[in-house]
């Protein structure tokens, strides 16, 4: 079971992404094809329901055309 770190942990993250790619003006369908991971596990990510790992974490960044930092500095943020 997660600590409750780990899991606000992963929704913050999950927001952080959305909203850079609401920004973007691409649906999760695209931001998938982009970056190669499926669709249904950016949906996971996006409601904080799945772990990501650092590698999909910087496909997504790179797809998103964002510096890995920034979607981090922004998970921090909504953390709070």
């Amino acid at each position: 079971m997660k600590s409750g770190s780990e899991k606000a942990a992963q929704i913050a993250f999950g927001k952080a992404m959305r909203k850079f790619r609401e920004a973007a003006g691409i649906s999760q369908e695209k931001l998938a094809l982009t970056c190669g991971i499926h669709r249904t596990y950016i949906g996971g990510v996006e409601r904080g329901e799945r772990n990501i790992s650092i590698q999909n974490m910087a496909r997504i960044a790179v797809s998103l055309h964002v510096p890995l930092s920034k979607l981090v500095i922004e998970m921090e943020k909504s953390a709070d």
